[in-house]
């Protein structure tokens, strides 16, 4: 079924299946007009490739601002990998370091997001879903694990916010995740939907904390979990009490612009169109499909409209608080993080 070519980008991010876009990929990109991309392990081999692929996404679509996406934290998440790119650490090394300095810790997250933001510009890519903002509790899966930086939600967005703040100053977006927390999950959302018991209190003083600290953030992702408290059936990513209520509300106050988290993800039900306009139903901003499949992206761009006015707003003042970097001298910063990490430093 072919998709018409939209008055503005369709709500939707898409991927690729592999390290270059082929005919078939081309030509459905340009009818689709996704918002923008997001890359995996999959699409990243070496530099110049990366670069290439950048340049190719953009041009499918004709839109050189287009956004492109990757899920680069640090630790097990980390789509960029050595021998061509530079191992960064889990969130949970620079928490560890902020529970013993809080200044050293906050210096730790600013140069993580800043030599993050490093890597990436140098690539084209503008967007990394970082950092991860949610609070574990004891017992839970550990889908989340080290990559939250800490079980105490304050510090958890202290360190989030400098993050933020280095990866901006170098050019990039953040996305905070997952809103309004993923932490309480005893099940992994990649694979089943988790269902959260926990009262409204327990969240509103833990869970929501960090997010509604970060609320000023420009772009933030929702995630596939049940909080029986908000909606006893719905993921938070396809309730609309919950995004209106909770995320959008005063209970977080998030007004930057909101992905969905990945509709591949076996959290979800229905085909990938009916999952599309489930979370785009609900107030996400943007679906977002991840795994490459192009018989499923055909779904999502049939099912995505056009970006709302509202949302098309919320990107344009996304795009406005991304920094042009200043340049520096990555490898002192990288010797200073590493530094700070291992100890050494005073």
């Amino acid at each position: 079924m072919s998709v018409p070519k939209a008055p503005r980008p369709r709500a939707a991010i898409l991927g690729c299946a592999g390290t270059a876009l082929s005919d078939e990929e081309r030509a459905f990109l340009r009818r689709a007009d996704p918002l923008g991309f997001i890359l995996f392990r999959r699409n990243c081999e070496s530099p110049e490739q990366v670069k290439a692929l950048v340049a190719d996404l953009r041009a499918a679509v004709q839109r050189p601002d287009a956004p492109v996406l990757i899920d680069q934290e640090g630790g097990r998440v980390a789509r960029l990998r050595p021998p061509h790119w530079p191992a960064f650490p889990p969130a949970r090394a620079i928490g560890l370091l902020a529970e013993r300095d809080i200044a050293l810790g906050r210096e730790a997250a600013w140069l993580d997001g800043r030599l993050l933001a490093h890597m990436l510009h140098d690539l084209g890519i503008t967007v990394d879903c970082a950092p991860v903002c949610d609070v574990p509790v004891e017992g839970a899966h550990d889908v989340i694990g080290d990559r939250a930086f800490s079980r105490d939600p304050a510090l958890v967005a202290d360190l989030a916010r400098a993050v933020c703040e280095g990866m901006m100053a170098g050019g990039v977006l953040p996305v905070i995740k997952h809103i309004p927390g993923h932490g309480r999950a005893f099940a992994d959302s990649h694979a089943e939907l988790p269902v959260v018991e926990a009262p409204r209190a327990d969240l509103e003083t833990t869970d929501f904390a960090p997010f509604r600290d970060l609320a000023d953030m420009p772009l933030g992702m929702v995630a596939h979990v049940v909080l029986k408290a908000l909606d006893p059936a719905q993921p938070v990513s396809t309730s609309a009490s919950a995004i209106k209520d909770v995320v959008r509300g005063p209970a977080i106050g998030f007004d930057g612009l909101l992905f969905s988290d990945d509709l591949s993800m076996g959290a979800l039900s229905g085909d990938a169109g009916e999952r599309t306009r489930a979370v785009l139903a609900a107030g996400c901003d943007v679906a977002l499909h991840c795994n490459g499949d192009m018989a499923e992206m055909e779904l999502v761009a049939q099912a995505a409209p056009p970006l709302s006015y509202a949302a098309a707003q919320r990107w344009a003042r996304a795009q406005a608080v991304r920094g042009v970097p200043d340049p520096v001298d990555a490898a002192a910063l990288r010797a200073r993080f590493d530094a700070l990490l291992s100890g050494a430093a005073v």
